[in-house]
């Protein structure tokens, strides 16, 4: 993949110097974490074809095995107060989404907050990490994903295989994983032109989260709570009527919808 992933990036492009290739690394965030801690600049990208060490949301480990996916992670370094980064998931799905759209023709869709999904199973994931400085602006922002390229359903874990895909089972031909990494990298730095200016990304996320309209379960510590979700509110939070009719904006917790991944 990297022989070929420079070719597919304009020799112009601001971030094209900042691209960092592993073939084996433990977690493309963990490291992009300590780099930006170092003063690595914006757009700084990590690209690996392997993680030991794959890191999801809530603690999950994420699946990274060697030549089947993308693991990449951006150094951001948005000069604003951390609450006006709230919808930064919501904006990182989008442009991932239009990222795929743009090199294998098919346009994943989100399930809130942060997973790309394809007929109701999972294509990806996203993890956003903020450090923030001592008046409490972001310091920088680091944006991982990781996507499922070339996959066969043989090649996943068997306790995977019922709610993971892949593009290449998705699009039912070989998938150039250099030519999807490089248009995320655009997508990414197109991205972060507008990153603070939440309308640039939100209207395009309610039209691809499949979450919408969805019975879902809310859980929180061992609190959980059933309902349905309304819509997503300007700020990326999900609006979900309970089931005691209570309306509420979810910025946090892990969201079921029934029927995907095993929730009935």
């Amino acid at each position: 993949m990297y022989n070929t992933v420079f070719s597919h990036i304009p020799a112009s492009h601001p971030w094209r110097e900042y691209l960092h290739c592993f073939d084996t690394i433990d977690s493309t965030n963990t490291a992009a974490k300590k780099m930006a801690s170092e003063g690595a600049p914006e757009g700084t990208v990590l690209l690996a074809d392997m993680q030991t060490g794959g890191r999801g949301r809530m603690g999950r480990s994420f699946h990274s095995p060697a030549g089947n996916g993308i693991y990449m992670s951006v150094i951001l370094r948005p000069q604003c107060p951390a609450q006006q980064l709230i919808h930064l998931t919501c904006a990182v799905a989008v442009a991932t989404a239009d990222a795929i759209e743009e090199a294998v023709g098919l346009r994943p869709g989100i399930k809130w907050t942060n997973d790309l999904v394809v007929g109701r199973r999972k294509l990806g994931g996203i993890l956003t990490e903020l450090a923030l400085d001592k008046s409490g602006c972001v310091d920088y922002a680091v944006v991982g994903v990781g996507i499922n390229c070339c996959q066969k359903s043989e090649d996943f874990p068997v306790e995977l295989r019922d709610m993971a895909t892949s593009l290449q089972l998705c699009v039912e031909k070989t998938v150039d994983r250099a030519a999807v990494a490089a248009a995320m990298l655009r997508s990414f730095e197109r991205m972060n032109r507008d990153l603070t200016n939440p309308a640039a990304f939100l209207s395009q996320y309610r039209a691809d989260c499949i979450t919408i309209g969805q019975s879902i379960s809310l859980l929180r510590g061992d609190e959980i709570r059933h309902g349905v979700a309304l819509d997503v509110d300007d700020q990326g939070a999900l609006v979900v009527q309970f089931d005691d009719e209570h309306v509420e904006a979810v910025q946090s917790g892990e969201v079921s919808i029934r029927g995907m991944y095993g929730y009935v």
